[in-house]
Formats: C-alpha cells, structure tokens, sequence
C-alpha cells in the first residue's frame, strides 16, 4: 500500500519567459519545483512565496508519494492519477529523484483523499517542513472525518 502525504501548506503555480531569471524568493523557499523549456518556466511554490510572473493560478493542494521509490517500479503515477480522473479531479503531477508529487486545486482535495482513500492509498496529513526534515511538521492519520 503507498502512502500519500497532504501537505497543509497551498500552491501556487507560475509561468516565466523561458529564458527568465529564477526569482530569489523561489530558490530559498522550503519547496520550489522548476521546469524550464524552450516555450517557457514554469516555478511551483508555497502561496506564501511571492514572486512576479507572467501569469499564475493559486490554490493547489499537494500530496506527496511517500519514497523514495525506486525508477524501475511503473504505475504509480498513472494509478494515482487513474483514481482521481475517474473521481473528476484535475491533477498537476511533479516528479524528483525519489517520489512523485499531485497537485489538485484546494477545493477538491478532500474528493481527492477520499477517492485515494477508496482505492486502498493511505493519505496522511503533514506540514512542508518535512520535505527537508521528518522531525519536524505533524502527521495524523486520515480517518472518514478528518479534513
């Protein structure tokens, strides 16, 4: 059974000129995923980072897969977000070296951990600071009542 995370903090989700400078505040904030391509950058970062951008879209709610997990293991993305397509929920899926992260706006996060829930994935409740360190932050388990 994989374990998911819900992170308390939103997101933001921004869009940059491909060839923009990464804006400082951005790079010291405790969570920061950039992708930069030839059309554009595109930065996702707590709501409490504030940055200019060319356009942004606020409110996204993000659980993380619990890893690390290794390349070799398949699905885990597609059965994540198979569960919370046939539940109607939009995803904006991260990737790094150890786990994977779904974004999905704020107000159908709890859809979203239900429907995860159902489907057999454990869904726990934690703060950002542990992305960087397991001893801080709080974690409770996600009972039919909880948030």
């Amino acid at each position: 059974m994989l374990t998911l995370t819900l992170l308390e903090q939103t997101f933001t989700l921004h869009r940059l000129e491909p060839d923009a400078e990464i804006p400082a505040p951005a790079l010291h904030s405790p969570f920061c995923a950039i992708m930069r391509t030839d059309d554009e950058t595109s930065l996702v970062l707590p709501d409490s980072v504030e940055i200019e951008s060319d356009e942004s879209d606020t409110g996204w709610a993000c659980f993380k897969v619990e890893g690390p997990l290794e390349f070799g293991q398949i699905g885990i993305l597609a059965g994540i977000a198979s569960v919370l397509a046939e539940a109607k929920v939009s995803i904006f899926a991260l990737s790094t070296f150890d786990t994977d992260y779904v974004l999905v706006k704020r107000e159908q996060a709890r859809t979203a951990k239900e429907a995860l829930r159902v489907a057999g994935y454990k869904v726990m409740l934690h703060s950002i600071q542990t992305v960087r360190s397991s001893n801080e932050g709080r974690s409770t388990d996600s009972g039919p009542n909880s948030g």
